[in-house]
């Protein structure tokens, strides 16, 4: 049995593989591509509804437990294709 998540962004659940973690290292969002990295992640959709809901409705930061407003820069680059990948991933 494959775990099951649910996305922040839209609220449906799905398995892990088919989701996007997403953590807060240093009140900034970064994707986790091998959901390896420490502390406590929130799962999204990789596509650009999910990811806008979420930060419409400010899902991230309940999620991960935060109160600092939380940069988004990372996230934006990475899905207009400038940034790169993180922790390694292909």
């Amino acid at each position: 049995m494959e775990p099951v998540r649910t996305c922040v962004g839209c609220r449906m659940r799905a398995s892990r593989t088919a989701l996007l973690r997403v953590v807060s290292q240093d009140n900034e969002l970064i994707f986790d591509e091998r959901a390896v990295m420490a502390g406590r992640g929130a799962w999204v959709h990789p596509t650009q509804q999910c990811i806008d809901a979420a930060l419409k409705r400010h899902a991230f930061a309940r999620a991960l437990r935060v109160s600092a407003q939380l940069s988004t820069q990372t996230i934006e680059k990475r899905l207009n294709g400038y940034g790169t990948k993180v922790n390694g991933s292909k």
